[in-house]
């Protein structure tokens, strides 16, 4: 299968280790194609020139972040399938999405996507 042919995911986290550390654990076994953002204008760009599928995304990002981001996903993305990760907040804090709080499992966050996309 060639890489456009993969379901597309969209990973944004600010922390660059986290980031590029989760894309590496999820492109490996080769199921997915991973695209990365930083923040959210960089989320929005990727999400205007991709077919994305799914969403894992961190909750509190500069710029385009926290309740505005969850909004914004919720209005212009509920198509999707959104998975967000967070060290910030609170149980009990009601988002539509499901919520993963860090330290996550990479293995946790790889069970979610592929639930997601049926795979």
């Amino acid at each position: 299968m060639s890489e456009k042919d993969l379901p597309h995911i969209l990973l944004v986290e600010d922390d660059d280790a986290i980031r590029l550390s989760l894309r590496d654990f999820l492109s490996k076994d080769g199921r997915f194609h991973v695209h990365v953002a930083s923040d959210g204008l960089g989320a929005l760009r990727i999400l205007i020139d991709h077919d994305i599928q799914c969403i894992v995304t961190d909750y509190r990002l500069s710029g385009l972040g926290g309740d505005y981001w969850i909004r914004f996903l919720k209005k212009f993305c509920g198509h999707l399938p959104v998975i967000v990760i967070s060290g910030f907040l609170e149980p009990g804090f009601e988002i539509p999405f499901p919520l993963i709080y860090k330290p996550f499992d990479y293995e946790e966050i790889l069970r979610n996507v592929s639930e997601c996309l049926g795979k």
